[in-house]
């Protein structure tokens, strides 16, 4: 691979977007549950398929989440940047070394309780995208497995 090459194509990230019970830099806490009824009520159309988006920007997605849960720890995502333009081929140069690798989610409060000494509940949550982030609001939401779909074997774990 030539170096104009490197971070053509696609790229398989998973990590937690969110984690249960943790106080963001903001305050606020996601509870367990916070995501049921909004992955449960994605489109079909979408098979469950959310944007993939860099620093919350929605002008130019730079790839898609293929798989969405919640599990006891919070939301686990897993997608594929998809290369093919300057943007999203140095995003996946920066997650590869390293220099990126938070996650951050784009949500409208449903539902929500004030915290004692600031912050929100967040009890319901309606997820709009999950974005790679150098700075995640919650410092705990990081990408965790890289996979270079070109060449799978090769997987490296980050945390």
């Amino acid at each position: 691979m030539s170096a104009s090459d490197y971070g053509a194509g696609e790229l398989r990230i998973s990590g937690y977007a969110s984690l249960f019970g943790q106080v963001d830099m903001s305050g606020d806490v996601v509870q367990r549950g916070a995501f049921a009824a909004s992955l449960l009520s994605m489109p079909k159309q979408t098979s469950g398929r959310i944007p993939m988006l860099f620093g919350h920007e929605t002008t130019e997605p730079i790839g898609v989440w293929d798989r969405l849960f919640e599990d006891r720890t919070g939301l686990f995502v897993s997608g594929r940047l998809i290369g093919g333009n300057t943007k999203t081929n140095r995003t996946a140069r920066l997650i590869r070394e390293g220099a990126v690798s938070g996650l951050s989610i784009g949500y409208r409060a449903k539902r929500a309780s004030r915290r004692n000494g600031g912050g929100r509940n967040l009890l319901e949550l309606d997820l709009w995208e999950v974005s790679v982030v150098a700075f995640p609001m919650l410092r705990s939401a990081r990408i965790t497995q890289i996979n270079d779909i070109e060449t799978e074997p090769q997987k490296r774990k980050l945390a």
